[in-house]
């Protein structure tokens, strides 16, 4: 039978999601807590994957284990027995066919901003003492969307055989006076939103006009494109899927 979990993880300790080899990720963790109180070999198979020191709000995982589970009990007991930093929501079972990564039809990110200094967005906000334009920074993301092909956002030397995304939304805005910026998009590429975010905070200082955006994109060179921010301020918030996969 297979389930899905979802989950939440302040992503500060780990190494990304996917495991690796002499580095403590997510998905050690949580497999080694799921085969501990199963008593049963379990591999978790993620929604995707996220960089060192990126957090998640929400990520669903699928696994497979010959027996019905207690899912309530289960997630009562793996969150006494996994660290502070991760935290289960609930568990679910799903059709056989059910994949937590390529039935995903959506994923959104957040990145955060921090203007003034605030010791308690430490670890989890980019501070940017400059001045920002949202207006244009907003015109910047809007032009955006008429692209689908985000080459000179990737991270170099990549295995992906497409650079090609759809881009659902994409915009900025204040929360609490601290400058947010919202993406949702059918699949990213790795390092894609920090690319992104960087590019469109040359636009906020005046680096840039929003138009520039144009070229970066067509020249399809990440060398052209904004530095990647740092991974403390992203967070994977939400990921969708179709109705056909619950039970």
């Amino acid at each position: 039978m297979r389930y899905f979990i979802r989950f939440a993880y302040f992503g500060k300790a780990y190494h990304g999601w996917q495991n690796q080899p002499n580095a403590i990720t997510v998905q050690q963790v949580l497999e080694r807590a799921l085969c501990t109180l199963s008593r049963q070999e379990i591999s978790v198979i993620g929604a995707g994957r996220t960089d060192t020191g990126v957090h998640a709000k929400e990520m669903f995982a699928h696994f497979d284990v010959n027996t019905t589970l207690k899912a309530e009990e289960l997630v009562q007991r793996l969150n006494s027995f996994l660290p502070d930093d991760i935290a289960v929501g609930e568990i679910f079972q799903v059709t056989e066919e059910a994949h937590a990564r390529f039935d995903a039809k959506e994923r959104t990110y957040e990145y955060w901003i921090v203007q003034k200094k605030n010791p308690f967005y430490k670890d989890t906000a980019h501070f940017v003492w400059s001045p920002l334009n949202l207006d244009d920074m907003n015109k910047a993301a809007s032009i955006m969307m008429e692209y689908d092909d985000f080459e000179c956002f990737s991270k170099s030397n990549t295995d992906v055989k497409t650079f090609i995304c759809q881009i659902k939304q994409a915009f900025w805005e204040k929360r609490e006076e601290k400058p947010v910026f919202t993406i949702t998009a059918d699949r990213f590429l790795r390092n894609m939103v920090r690319a992104i975010v960087g590019t469109l905070l040359e636009v906020g200082m005046g680096r840039m006009e929003p138009e520039g955006i144009r070229p970066i994109i067509e020249s399809r060179d990440r060398g052209k494109a904004g530095v990647s921010v740092p991974a403390k301020g992203l967070y994977l918030t939400k990921i969708t899927y179709p109705e056909t996969i619950y039970l």
